[in-house]
């Protein structure tokens, strides 16, 4: 009798394509002086001359028919728009939090929040810095120490949850400064900077009771918290069972306030918002919303927009979506993995961090390595990345000098429900091409640098 074969199974996208937008092929010839005009910075491309887009999560998912549907029934009222109350209820119903303002979208939300809750000379540790969060945290008067594991400046390190804190890091600095000088420990997952890496629930836990003993508050960047429980769902014993929304409701007990931008989970173009359990910090932002986004029900948001947010929390939580986005990042993680190509590991959730300290290893930090590739990943294909280095770094305030972090990373960043795996495909066989010729990449010099966040909109040319 036969033996019976083996048959791999493997799995689909849980969604089928309704509507298609059309994007442009370029020669060579036209990236590279799309890429010079850009002065080798992707974010200064037209995004028509760009084929496959991995720029960022923010903003570019595919909304869902039902999310679509809703934002016909948009009530553009100035003031209680019944959208901003149906929002409102869903953020109490899967994040548990009382308290609940909109903004236009998370940056503004760590800005009002960083407003609220810092005062000149105040200390802010968390799980390694954010861009627009550590910027924020500054402005306000504060400074930000990353009291981060050790493991997650270790690309290659495959602790399955590089976001925690190290709690003896955290005690250090509150025993350094005082309790009094640190407003609240500031908590992302899955950690961006650090590769897309989760945190634990039973570091959470710990970090929580460490902030109950000296009393400072604990505040978390929700904007991928699902995909944080995805992780703990897949690599932490005792959750295996438990849903997604079960365990982003118990994530979210621990913290005393969080602020969101909806432009990830929530699955929308634009929008953010902040929580809290404190009646006290509700007041003060909704009374700061008004200034700086709008009026409190609406903060900066057409009704449109909140009722999308409102459906985008109902499916953020659905397992199966989930899956399939991780199981992209992990899938192109892999098929990279077979040409050698150095990567941040394990895969994270939003994206694929090419290290690029070892990718361009002839060319030194202070010539932005990771800036270079992106450049070049572009002008070879058309896919448009990100840097995660020094650039993104920024320099010292007081100094004036480079950061000079451990990690140089170029980020390939998945937009939800957008790409197909041929889409991956293409961008694999195109980092492989260009890592077979790093040796003839160049390094950059700067020609244009913004006093804030000049990866946004700072400039470069080759030396």
């Amino acid at each position: 009798m036969a033996k019976k074969r083996v048959i791999k199974r493997s799995w689909a996208e849980p969604f089928k394509i309704k509507v298609v937008e059309p994007i442009k092929m370029t020669t060579r010839e036209h990236r590279e002086k799309a890429m010079k005009r850009a002065g080798y910075n992707t974010f200064l491309l037209r995004s028509e001359d760009v084929y496959i887009d991995l720029l960022t999560d923010s903003g570019t998912n595919a909304m869902s028919d039902n999310q679509w549907a809703g934002m016909m029934i948009g009530d553009e009222a100035y003031a209680g728009s019944k959208n901003f109350y149906y929002l409102w209820d869903n953020v109490k119903k899967y994040y548990g939090m009382p308290y609940f303002v909109p903004t236009h979208q998370g940056r503004a939300a760590e800005h009002i929040i960083s407003k609220i809750l810092i005062t000149k000379g105040d200390y802010i540790p968390g799980n390694m810095y954010f861009t627009t969060t550590k910027l924020h945290q500054e402005l306000a008067g504060g400074t930000f120490v990353d009291v981060i594991i050790d493991e997650a400046h270790q690309p290659e390190n495959e602790h399955p949850f590089k976001g925690n804190i190290d709690l003896q890091k955290l005690e250090d600095l509150i025993k350094k400064v005082g309790a009094k000088k640190i407003p609240y420990v500031s908590m992302a997952g899955p950690v961006n900077m650090a590769g897309g890496q989760p945190f634990s629930m039973e570091n959470l836990k710990e970090v929580s009771k460490l902030c109950k003993k000296y009393k400072i508050e604990l505040w978390f960047d929700a904007t991928r918290a699902c995909e944080n429980a995805y992780f703990i769902k897949i690599r932490e014993k005792g959750y295996e069972k438990k849903t997604i929304a079960q365990i982003l409701k118990e994530m979210v007990s621990y913290f005393d306030g969080m602020w969101v931008s909806a432009k990830k989970d929530l699955m929308v173009n634009i929008g953010g918002f902040m929580a809290m359990r404190s009646k006290k910090v509700f007041q003060a932002a909704r009374n700061m919303v008004v200034i700086y986004e709008g009026l409190h029900t609406y903060g900066g948001l057409a009704g449109r927009d909140m009722e999308a947010m409102a459906r985008g929390i109902e499916e953020m939580v659905d397992f199966d979506n989930i899956k399939a986005r991780v199981g992209q990042v992990e899938y192109c993680g892999k098929e990279l993995d077979k040409y050698g190509v150095p990567m941040v590991k394990p895969f994270g959730g939003h994206a694929i961090f090419l290290d690029a300290k070892k990718f361009l290893r002839h060319i030194k930090q202070d010539d932005f390595p990771a800036q270079a590739l992106v450049a070049e990943i572009y002008i070879d294909s058309g896919v448009r990345s990100m840097e995660r280095g020094i650039v993104s770094a920024g320099r010292d305030l007081k100094t004036g000098k480079n950061h000079h972090p451990k990690l140089e990373l170029v980020r390939l960043t998945f937009p939800r429900r957008v790409y197909t795996q041929a889409h991956i495909d293409v961008t694999v066989e195109s980092i492989a091409s260009v890592y077979q010729e790093r040796k003839n990449i160049k390094g950059l010099r700067i020609t244009y640098e913004p006093k804030y966040l000049r990866f946004f909109q700072g400039r470069f040319e080759r030396l």
